[in-house]
């Protein structure tokens, strides 16, 4: 929770709530860009504090919708992250268009990875890897179960963590569990284009940029996933390194 606080107390500008979109999928918040998370739910069914705020949203400013991240409800944390990134400012000449995961190939070859949640596209860096672990909370044929990350983050010299962990509340454990020269990258929409994250041992940002908000809330609102999104081009994908 200090990571999301951190966070938090960086921000120093903030804005009114324009529009915000809750597709199955992706959350957008637009304030003063168009900051995009993960949608997460507990289960079917909205929760009560959820309920309460419908309708409100759009009523309150971005930093207020931020706050939410601190919330066990992960579908109010979703929130909490779209708005959070839709405050930052992302500087386009110090985030080139570099894909997160081609960097890990290009740097993975003979080396430990791990990859915290199945991204699209995993295989060309199964290939490279001299070992290659998977670990999912819900884990698909191939993936390795959340507590097997004892056993694998501490072999890892590349670790690759979905952005989501920061909506469930995961990433410190994460981290502590990481040794402390590996490479650790936050990847995925999610990702909060900040340099905090670099005060907490994260080496890499690989994040989005939303370049076309009408085309990509026609996607989103149709129940768009990644893979989807990526192919519209509404959304540029940049990354950011700790060493520039």
């Amino acid at each position: 929770m200090d990571i999301l606080k951190s966070i938090l107390e960086s921000i120093h500008e903030d804005a009114p709530v324009k529009e915000v979109l809750r597709g199955m999928h992706w959350t957008a918040v637009v304030s003063r860009r168009c900051g995009l998370a993960s949608t997460m739910l507990i289960d079917s069914c909205s929760s009560e504090m959820n309920d309460e705020i419908t309708g409100t949203l759009t009523d309150k400013t971005a930093l207020e919708i931020a706050g939410f991240c601190m919330s066990d409800d992960v579908s109010m944390a979703s929130l909490g992250l779209a708005a959070i990134n839709s405050l930052i400012n992302v500087d386009a000449q110090t985030c080139p268009d570099v894909d997160g995961l081609k960097l890990v190939r290009d740097m993975g070859e003979g080396k430990n990875i791990t990859v915290i949640g199945h991204f699209p596209f995993l295989d060309a860096l199964a290939r490279v890897a001299r070992s290659f672990w998977v670990i999912e909370k819900h884990p698909r044929p191939g993936d390795y179960p959340e507590e097997s990350g004892r056993d694998y983050l501490p072999q890892s010299d590349i670790v690759v963590i979905s952005s989501t962990t920061l909506i469930n509340h995961t990433l410190p454990g994460i981290l502590s569990l990481c040794k402390k020269d590996a490479v650790k990258m936050l990847l995925g929409p999610t990702t909060p284009m900040t340099p905090v994250l670099f005060d907490y041992g994260i080496d890499i940002l690989s994040g989005s940029v939303v370049t076309d908000q009408a085309l990509l809330f026609k996607y989103i609102g149709q129940g768009a996933g990644f893979k989807r999104i990526k192919q519209t081009g509404s959304v540029r994908f940049v990354t950011l390194t700790k060493n520039g």
